[in-house]
């Protein structure tokens, strides 16, 4: 079952998060709680027997990649924009390899089609390109995206 976050889930937004996301990727307890807050409607959950898997998040923006900046600042929202960001797409290992995160990125854009949004944009690194290109998602090179201390790829769907 795929639904909206709420802030009663957020101890297990961050369990999670730690879990999918190395320390200084990883999205920490405050700024969760902010982007619950911020842009609930951009926060999908996925449950299994009423426990939560996974998770995908991002604000709407009318930005055509992501910026740094957005990670630190849910309040970069804007709830009319044109694209609508992924910034994590987390799935427990457990359940990796079962479409759960397929599942999750297609309520995502689904959503965003709905709204009339222009597209869906992310970061990634280079060893996921293959896998969002299959929700026609198509890279733009190297991102000007320190977050993390990681190299990241710029990815965009357009409708």
């Amino acid at each position: 079952m795929i639904r909206k976050a709420v802030p009663t889930d957020l101890d297990r937004l961050t369990e999670i998060e730690s879990i999918c996301f190395p320390p200084a990727e990883a999205a920490g307890r405050e700024a969760l709680a902010q982007r619950l807050y911020a842009f609930p409607a951009c926060f999908w959950v996925m449950e299994e027997a009423g426990k939560m898997i996974g998770f995908i998040n991002g604000m709407a923006t009318d930005e055509p990649v992501i910026a740094d900046e957005m990670f630190e600042n849910a309040f970069l929202h804007k709830a009319e924009g044109r694209w609508q960001s992924v910034f994590g797409l987390d799935v427990l290992p457990e359940y990796r390899g079962k479409g759960c995160a397929a599942q999750l990125m297609q309520a995502l854009i689904a959503d965003a089609r709905a709204l009339g949004r222009r597209g869906c944009i992310l970061t990634c690194n280079a060893h996921l390109l293959h896998y969002y290109e299959k929700f026609g998602y198509r890279s733009l090179g190297i991102s000007a995206s320190q977050h993390g201390g990681a190299q990241w790829y710029d990815m965009v769907l357009e409708f």
